[in-house]
């Protein structure tokens, strides 16, 4: 039984978790439609120190090998040590965060593996100014790109940033580039896309409206590559060289990514957590591809480039 007292919040929190849950409900039901095979199976959680979520996971369909999509809300009195690096002042204070996070694995190796995620948070200690802020983005992780569908998601996520101001994508692009960079490999860990944390300028209603507008856009960015591509034809070529490039995956979600550290030091989920993580991968040592061959040619799209 939980036993923890929720910290206090303002309706914010109330409002960002009813779009998250909603959102979280359009992606899902987006996604059955694209497989037309598998249905979500859905795992409601508690967390013993406050809150929970709702993890669904499709499996084995017929585009998609797996599919991920969380909602989570959780709550304490004591902030994790990932959420107060920048904010040491707050070391000690309650937190509310809520959020949606999707990863999806799809079988075809054309098809390419991508991320999205939203989230909310608040941080409040006696005799500090309380804050809240947004967060969120996504990106694209191909393994056999085709410039035209990195074009389309780029142009996407310019279009949807551009009602906020013409700087918007130019900085969350940059900055996407920055954070999915796997330093010991000296690449990107794909093509891109957004990313953005901390924000809070503007107003809420301002924030709100642009984690709807990267939530909602999301799936206007990734069907039409989807529908593109779900019907190129593979062999176990591609499915190797698949299994390898997702060790890259594996490699970023454990050593860099926020999310997870927030989530395992906050005491979270941990299956919820490593959801993320794709259902098969290789690690071949000291691999190298053919020269001048399909696999060889991806190398030149993990470094950033302006794409729109």
């Amino acid at each position: 039984m939980n036993t923890t007292a929720q910290p206090t919040h303002s309706p914010q929190a109330d409002q960002a978790e009813t779009f998250l849950r909603e959102l979280q409900d359009r992606i899902c039901a987006a996604v059955e439609k694209l497989d037309g095979k598998a249905r979500f199976v859905e795992d409601a959680w508690t967390r013993p120190a406050g809150g929970g979520g709702r993890t669904r996971v499709l499996r084995d369909g017929a585009l998609f090998e797996q599919a991920g999509v969380n909602f989570s809300r959780v709550y304490g009195n004591k902030l994790p040590p990932s959420a107060t690096a920048h904010r040491p002042d707050l070391v000690g204070g309650s937190f509310v965060a809520t959020g949606v996070s999707l990863v999806l694995h799809p079988k075809n190796p054309y098809v390419p593996t991508t991320h999205a995620n939203v989230r909310y948070f608040e941080a409040s200690k006696p005799g500090v100014e309380s804050v809240w802020w947004f967060g969120g983005g996504f990106d694209l992780t191909p393994f056999y790109p085709f410039d035209e569908d990195v074009v389309h998601w780029h142009t996407v996520a310019r279009d949807l940033c551009a009602p906020f101001g013409t700087d918007v994508y130019p900085r969350y692009k940059r900055w996407c580039d920055e954070y999915f960079h796997l330093k010991h490999r000296g690449e990107t860990r794909g093509v891109g896309g957004l990313f953005y944390d901390d924000l809070n300028e503007g107003g809420f209603a301002r924030c709100l409206d642009f984690t709807k507008a990267v939530g909602q856009g999301f799936l206007d960015a990734y069907v039409p590559i989807v529908q593109r591509r779900q019907a190129t034809p593979w062999g176990e070529r591609e499915r190797e060289f698949q299994l390898y490039r997702r060790g890259r995956y594996v490699e970023f979600n454990l050593v860099y990514d926020r999310g997870t550290l927030f989530g395992l030091q906050s005491g979270g989920r941990t299956e919820s957590i490593l959801m993320s993580l794709p259902p098969r991968v290789r690690f071949e040592y000291a691999y190298q591809p053919e020269p001048d061959s399909p696999e060889a040619r991806l190398a030149a799209y993990l470094q950033p480039r302006d794409w729109v």
